[in-house]
């Protein structure tokens, strides 16, 4: 029988929604910075969207238990996502709060697309069980690797002022029409539940917090990793290599972790084993954070950080979010990672300006939270 096409195109769609920002997240303060914006005016424009998505993502999300297809979400933003992107260079032309106004619009446009496809994902190994979904996930993370290190080269070849908005309108659009033309993804229905909606149980809320801390405890090395690095000698091209490996790592979890024995994949240990890596690898930026050699090891550990926090949390997802829930719980999560993130990142500032590596010593107590929390919903599970 020929292969189904269902997980294929959910493999497509994260391949290409994670090209997309694989080039946004690195090339995007490039961009604003080529049309000469003054450094205040940059950060507030890169501030826009994660304070936008912590506010939009879960009532949006929430609208698939109202009976919005998941698929028609990825449509509509994916189609205002590439709006936005082409209007950009004209609204910067015009003056710098147009241009902020775009990024709000582009920002409540791009909040449902990954949260959508793993709730599509997750249905997916639900009615089939036999799907992976660390398998389908992973061609987002090869993504994201590829658009990182080709777009470069393209931003060198065709100019930022240029490139960054005509590649990020052109892979919108491709997303649009991938999720429209993939219907064999489409979950079943969401059922409309008459009355109160249903509540999201407590261990599901634990597991999002434990989660959410863990991701979050990644907040200083994002934001001053390659700072840190740079100042200690290393250079840029190994600098670029460092965060390679990273991502690499997680590649590689992805494409074994189906190995483990089911026991392993629980919710719990996953997220668990994600928050002794967060806790081992912030502690040893405290103290190793300038070595190149021991560098690549805590590098390595963001296959584990980020990748089996992620993995645990969209098992904890589909396992406990209730039916009539299931997009609200999904949006909750992304909505508590971009908080917790924002706010860690914001303590991560302070912190390295007062001491430096000591900042990275901060994220420790997070992922301390993060494997608390989960020892809580553990135990919640055994509760009658």
């Amino acid at each position: 029988m020929p292969p189904d096409p269902g997980p294929l195109r959910l493999s497509l769609l994260y391949a290409v929604v994670f090209t997309e920002i694989g080039i946004a997240m690195p090339f995007m303060p490039v961009w604003l910075d080529a049309l000469g914006l003054d450094a205040v005016v940059i950060g507030l424009l890169l501030a826009l969207p994660i304070a936008t998505r912590i506010v939009a993502t879960a009532p949006l999300m929430g609208l698939i238990d109202r009976g919005v297809g998941a698929r028609s979400l990825l449509v509509a933003g994916s189609l205002a996502l590439a709006a936005t992107y082409a209007l950009m260079p004209a609204a910067a032309n015009l003056g710098w709060p147009l241009l902020a106004g775009l990024i709000l619009l582009n920002a409540v446009a791009g909040a449902p697309l990954v949260p959508s496809i793993d709730y599509l994902t997750l249905a997916a190994v639900r009615r089939q069980p036999r799907l992976d979904y660390a398998r389908i996930r992973m061609s987002g993370s090869v993504a994201f690797l590829v658009a990182n290190l080709v777009g470069g080269a393209l931003l060198t070849l065709l100019g930022e002022r240029l490139a960054v908005p005509l590649l990020l309108t052109g892979l919108a659009l491709a997303a649009g029409l991938i999720a429209y033309r993939s219907r064999s993804v489409a979950a079943h229905p969401t059922a409309v539940i008459a009355g109160p909606r249903p509540r999201l149980p407590l261990r599901l809320w634990l597991c999002i917090g434990a989660a959410s801390a863990i991701q979050a405890s990644h907040a200083a090395i994002y934001a001053f990793g390659s700072i840190h690095w740079t100042a200690h000698g290393l250079s840029t091209a190994t600098v670029g290599g460092l965060w390679g490996v990273g991502v690499v790592a997680e590649i590689v979890l992805f494409a074994l972790v189906g190995r483990l024995p089911a026991r392993w994949r629980s919710p719990f240990r996953m997220i668990a084993l994600g928050g002794c890596a967060a806790l081992l690898r912030a502690l040893g930026m405290v103290w190793f954070g300038d070595a190149l050699g021991t560098l690549v090891l805590l590098q390595g550990l963001h296959g584990l950080t980020f990748g089996a926090t992620q993995l645990g949390a969209m098992a904890a997802v589909s396992a406990f979010a209730p039916d009539g829930a299931r997009g609200r719980a999904q949006g909750t999560l992304s909505a508590a990672n971009a908080t917790l993130s924002a706010g860690a990142t914001l303590l991560s500032g302070l912190a390295y300006r007062a001491g430096g590596p000591l900042a990275f010593g901060l994220m420790a107590p997070l992922a301390l939270a993060g494997l608390g929390l989960v020892y809580a919903a553990s135990q919640q599970e055994t509760k009658p």
